[in-house]
C-alpha cells in the first residue's frame, strides 16, 4: 500500500509529493540534484506499549507523593485528633438517661505533645447546640503514635440530643 508523501531537494528546496518511498535516489526536476528519500520510522507497538506503561507509572507515583505530602501537612497541621469510639446511656440515682461517651485520643505524630482538654457537643435534630461540655482526658503528655481513651458521662438528659461529637480545646479535631 502507498502512501503519498512529501519530499524536499536538499539543494533547491523545491517540494515534491510522491507515491511511496522510492527505491532508488529521487533527481530534482529545477535543478539536477539526486538525494535519497528517507524511509519512515516504523512504529513497534511495543514500544508505544512500554511508553504509555511509563507514562501511567508516573502518574501513579506522582499521585502517590501527592497524597502523602497532603497527609503529611495534614498531621503536621493536626497531630492530635479525638474520636468518637462509641456512645452508650446509663441511668443516674434519680432514673434519667444520659449518654456515656467513649472515645480515644490519638497522636498521629512522631513527636510527644501535650494533650489540651477535650469538648464534647450535643446537638438538637435541626442542628443547634444542646450542650457544650469541657473536661481534662486522662493523659497530658501522649507519645509519638501513642492513644488514650477517655470516658465522659453527659450532663444533659438523652431526651432532644440527636448528635455527639468530640473535639480537642486547641481547634484540632
Amino acid at each position: 500500500m502507498n502512501h503519498r508523501m512529501k519530499t524536499t531537494c536538499d539543494f533547491c528546496k523545491t517540494e515534491y509529493t510522491i507515491d511511496g518511498v522510492p527505491n532508488a535516489p529521487v533527481k530534482c526536476a529545477v535543478c539536477g540534484n539526486t538525494w535519497v528519500v528517507p524511509r519512515a520510522p516504523r512504529t513497534r507497538p511495543w514500544l508505544v506499549f512500554i511508553a504509555a506503561l511509563c507514562a501511567l507509572l508516573a502518574a501513579i507515583v506522582f499521585a502517590v507523593a501527592v497524597i502523602a505530602q497532603n497527609k503529611i501537612t495534614e498531621i503536621r497541621e493536626n497531630p492530635l485528633i479525638a474520636e468518637i469510639g462509641e456512645i452508650t446511656t446509663m441511668t443516674d440515682e434519680n432514673g434519667i438517661m444520659h449518654f456515656v461517651v467513649n472515645g480515644r485520643i490519638v497522636n498521629r505524630s512522631d513527636q510527644i505533645y501535650g494533650v489540651p482538654g477535650l469538648i464534647v457537643e450535643s446537638y438538637e435534630h435541626d442542628g443547634d447546640v444542646v450542650d457544650r461540655q469541657h473536661f481534662m482526658p486522662p493523659a497530658t503528655l501522649l507519645d509519638a503514635g501513642a492513644s488514650v481513651d477517655f470516658t465522659h458521662v453527659l450532663s444533659v438528659p438523652v431526651a432532644g440530643v440527636e448528635k455527639i461529637s468530640v473535639k480537642l480545646e486547641n481547634g484540632g479535631k
